[in-house]
């Protein structure tokens, strides 16, 4: 019983953490969010799946030609 709720406290300290992080950056979202981009999920070099950014480069999301390669229409 102890364990489940030293996990509930973590899990709820992570959740808080984060609600605080998104409630006090402008617009709630976060900065450089290509994942691509971290030398430890890319080894390869490859450029962001998303955006297209390559690892030495800034997040394009923001760019309108990141946003013009993602199609909101149902298949």
């Amino acid at each position: 019983m102890q364990v489940f709720l030293v996990a509930a406290l973590l899990l709820g300290l992570g959740f808080a953490g984060i609600a605080i992080k998104i409630w006090a950056k402008k617009d709630g979202e976060f900065s450089g969010t290509c994942a691509s981009n971290s030398p430890f999920l890319n080894e390869d070099g490859e450029s962001c799946a998303f955006c297209g950014a390559a690892p030495q480069d800034k997040c394009k999301k923001d760019d309108s030609e990141g946003e013009a390669r993602i199609s909101t229409q149902p298949i």
